[in-house]
């Protein structure tokens, strides 16, 4: 009889050791989190060529007192050290402009986040034509230059010709004729802030509404189903899947306010008073209007440190939104 060969059995395939699927979980990890970084190289690099040297200079007079002497000849300012920054942390007039800008930023941020949020809820309650008309006016506030509408504002607040004390000295035993809304700095303030929440909620609103449309109907059907109020939907529901979104927009918020400057130095006609002067126009103020250049320097760095924990949440903020996507 012939034998015959049968082809060899195969081997199994070799199993992968756990330690070495381990690692390759750590290095697929390790490279998803590169990720955001490397998508955001480019942006970082712009920003380091145009502002990095700006930032140099800026820091680097803060630690000199140039004076307008030096502007004038060319020569090199004295280096003070941290004279500059004593000075400024020393100062009364300068903690009582912090204040003054940071309650400014809660008031704004709050009512702006707020009105907001109320207008996109609205405006997904509404008829498409209507959330249509609504977004157009709101896009064309957003595109409004911050100057010509600190320029609007204050011929609608002029003492002499102003429409709105027009339309308040109309009302029964109101007289408002000639009234100058930023003799108090109470009044003078409301107008700033209302300025300032009246051109931020645009933004606010369209992201906000674009942001209700990841909250699943059906589980708002579910909860009114259940029994469930609008408010109690509003915050056990709508308010959790918005939460990444309002962090973002609030952040952004507190960045841009705290920096007020166009408005208030516009309305004032580019001369605000002690009352009305925030961080951004003080350091310019201290700087280009009494000539004390390194001075007003140091004040626009810490002003720059105190944004530093504000930006760095933002920006892990934008990476764990990327990382959960």
């Amino acid at each position: 009889m012939t034998a015959v060969d049968y082809p060899p059995t195969p081997a199994p395939p070799q199993q992968t050791p756990p330690a070495r699927a381990a690692h390759r979980k750590r290095r697929r990890s390790s490279s998803d989190a590169r990720v955001p970084w490397l998508l955001s190289l480019p942006t970082l690099l712009i920003l380091v060529a145009m502002l990095g040297y700006p930032l140099f200079r800026m820091i680097e007079l803060s630690f000199q007192n140039m004076r307008l002497r030096e502007l004038i000849t060319g020569l090199n300012p004295p280096w003070v050290g941290l004279e500059q920054y004593s000075k400024a942390l020393t100062d009364g007039v300068f903690w009582g402009v912090v204040l003054r800008t940071a309650a400014f930023t809660v008031v704004s941020v709050t009512l702006s986040v707020l009105l907001g949020l109320g207008i996109a809820l609205l405006m997904r309650r509404v008829h498409n034509r209507v959330r249509l008309f609504m977004m157009i006016a709101m896009m064309f506030v957003w595109a409004l230059p911050q100057l010509v509408a600190a320029q609007a504002f204050r011929w609608l607040t002029d003492s002499d010709f102003g429409v709105l004390n027009y339309l308040i000295d109309k009302l029964p035993g109101v007289d408002f004729a000639n009234h100058s809304w930023f003799v108090n700095p109470w009044e003078g303030w409301a107008v700033i802030t209302t300025l300032v929440v009246w051109a931020g909620i645009p933004f606010l609103a369209i992201s906000l509404s674009a942001g209700l449309t990841q909250v699943p109907k059906e589980l708002l059907e579910a909860a009114t189903v259940d029994g469930a109020s609008a408010w109690q939907s509003l915050r056990s529901i709508t308010l959790p899947i918005l939460k990444p979104l309002l962090t973002i927009v609030t952040t952004l918020s507190v960045i841009w306010n705290f920096g007020l400057f166009t408005q208030n130095w516009a309305l004032r006609d580019g001369h605000p008073e002690p009352v009305y002067q925030t961080l951004a126009t003080f350091s310019y103020t201290q700087a280009f209007g009494q000539s004390r250049y390194s001075y007003g320097s140091a004040i626009s760095v810490i002003t720059v440190l105190l944004m530093l924990g504000v930006m760095a949440f933002y920006i892990r903020q934008m990476f764990k939104i990327g990382e959960v996507d």
